[in-house]
């Protein structure tokens, strides 16, 4: 058991007989009344976020889930993934909602699985915050365009679309936010 005090972005609680991360909170102590805990909650499962608020001090219950190193294998068909976990090397298929950006998602591709600890099933899978991907193809940019930060659209090897400065051309490595799915910086 654990209080409202204990929110930290990442936190997994259950609730309504599902699995939840705090994605954002904020505590807020108005001039008048009791405090509250506004929240944004992610369902795990379904992947359906959800604006809820708390009393302050009220009792949640976490959820316990583990995280686990997996690499991707292959891809069987467009919503079944296969990953293979690093250690026992054993064979796991993953739906597509489930992953948090299935479009960086590379061959060999190491990732981290979310287990909810109590049932053995798998909740999430994310990949590392930075990947870094060749550009397979981009319009030229031209010479005199860098005067303004404009971007343009690049085919990376995965085939996902990222948007890049006009200097970036076709076979250079680039960063990837895998959050945001956005250029990050060239790599060297």
């Amino acid at each position: 058991m654990a209080t409202t005090a204990d929110f930290k972005n990442g936190l997994c609680i259950e609730m309504d007989g599902s699995v939840w991360s705090v994605v954002e909170f904020l505590h807020v102590k108005p001039g008048k009344g009791a405090a509250f805990v506004r929240s944004k909650l992610k369902n795990l499962k379904t992947g359906r976020t959800l604006e809820h608020t708390f009393p302050a001090g009220v009792k949640i219950d976490l959820a316990r889930v583990e995280r686990r190193p997996y690499q991707f294998v292959y891809k069987e068909d467009e919503n079944t993934y296969y990953f293979m976990h690093t250690e026992t090397f054993e064979q796991i298929p993953i739906q597509k909602e489930m992953i948090s950006n299935p479009g960086l998602l590379k061959e060999g591709q190491e990732v981290e699985i979310m287990y909810h600890v109590d049932t053995d099933s798998p909740l999430t899978c994310e990949l590392p915050p930075f990947v870094d991907m060749e550009v397979t193809y981009t319009e030229p940019g031209v010479k005199g365009d860098t005067a303004t930060n404009t971007l343009k659209r690049a085919t990376v090897e995965t085939g996902a679309e990222v948007m890049v400065p006009l200097f970036i051309e076709t076979g250079e490595k680039i960063k990837v936010d895998t959050r945001t799915n956005r250029y990050s910086e060239r790599v060297k």
